[in-house]
């Protein structure tokens, strides 16, 4: 195999691939990148068995052939080289020349034969969405995805279509995230879970252009994302998502209107109080047209005031403090509406078209003040 490529769009791609190199595995091959340089393309797959990458490389094909090269050596090389073009050959003994300039390596490599090839999927089950709308979607959602384990179903998100409706739906016991989306035509309906790590990695590969399309293909265990010059492959998360449907409420006891920047900003002030390893919630008190907030630990006490709009009843409330900054943090809007109806019940903060609904579980404050 014998390729020249440009310095820049070498590492570009070798950065999309790496997101699917398995960093912890018995078997060697799943820590190499793949190329393979036929058919006038150079392409590039990384494969960790649960999530799979395929990015293609501009360049200059001057000997097909295929080659699989230690991810992070062959990376550590690509980047410490000068600019200009990089040429790549491998003999037949799978040696790895890598020039650049009067730079010049050789290292080891494999023929290839045993990587874990990327399986084919009918593209028969899709829709399309721009780059821009999953790339926020994600966003808005994927801080209330759970990282334990133990309970396999919440580190994935929902996402369910039905007709021109996406929902995507993240939680973690302790809050829910629900974003609902028109898409611009009518599709097959859909109920997938797809792991949050999957979806992590497809927000940091594409930019989030407005103008570009990216088409997501289903299959019964798997999920293909398929950009411009990259595919993402996953695994799906087998199972059936909890019903947050009986969860989510449209009374409420209590509502307010608050600037978001003001109530992040207080909470931001009153966090500073908080020690790593406290789990010290923030009181809320709400009261005619205004809200007390309140933070008590070891460290100091923080009390401030924030005007509101209310209606309904007079409440006394706390949360964990992490879970409203990481919802406010989302929200584009600058004024924010929050829904309650006791101090043992969730609130909800929502828009009027519900495109997007977050539920936040309070937390017991009797100890704290």
């Amino acid at each position: 195999m014998k390729i020249v490529c440009k310095n820049d769009e070498l590492i570009s791609a070798i950065n999309i691939a790496l997101r699917a190199v398995s960093s912890k595995t018995t078997m060697a091959v799943l820590e190499c990148l793949f190329i393979e340089a036929r058919n006038g393309k150079i392409l590039m797959t990384s494969n960790n068995m649960e999530l799979g990458i395929k990015t293609e490389v501009p360049g200059r094909i001057d000997e097909e052939g295929q080659v699989a090269v230690n991810a992070k050596i062959f990376s550590d090389i690509a980047r410490k080289l000068p600019v200009g073009n990089i040429n790549i050959s491998v003999d037949e003994n799978y040696s790895m020349f890598i020039n650049c300039g009067k730079a010049k390596f050789r290292i080891a490599a494999q023929s290839g034969n045993d990587f874990p090839v990327l399986p084919e999927i009918k593209k028969d089950s899709f829709i399309t969405i721009s780059e821009f709308t999953l790339k926020e979607v994600i966003r808005q959602t994927i801080f209330a995805v759970s990282d334990n384990e133990a309970t396999k179903i919440m580190t994935g998100e929902h996402f369910e279509i039905n007709g021109k409706n996406l929902t995507v739906t993240a939680l973690d016991g302790h809050r829910i995230a629900i974003r609902n989306i028109e898409l611009k035509k009518v599709f097959d309906d859909k109920d997938v879970i797809i792991p949050g790590k999957t979806l992590n990695e497809i927000s940091k590969i594409i930019e989030g252009d407005a103008e570009k399309e990216i088409v997501i293909y289903f299959s019964q265990n798997n999920i293909l994302f398929e950009l411009e010059n990259t595919i993402v492959l996953s695994r799906l998360i087998e199972g059936k998502y909890l019903n947050v449907k009986q969860m989510i409420s449209p009374d409420f006891d209590t509502k307010i209107k608050i600037n978001k920047k003001e109530l992040m900003d207080c909470i931001d002030r009153a966090t500073l109080l908080v020690k790593e390893s406290d789990k010290k919630p923030i009181i809320i008190s709400i009261e005619n047209s205004s809200i007390r907030l309140n933070m008590n630990t070891s460290i100091g006490t923080m009390d401030e005031e924030i005007d509101v709009e209310k209606d309904g009843n007079d409440l006394l409330i706390g949360f964990n403090p992490k879970f409203i900054m990481d919802v406010i943090k989302v929200i584009d809007e600058d004024e924010i509406t929050i829904y309650m109806t006791n101090s043992k019940a969730p609130c909800f903060i929502r828009d009027e078209k519900v495109s997007y609904n977050y539920l936040i579980l309070p937390v017991n404050f009797s100890t704290a003040r």
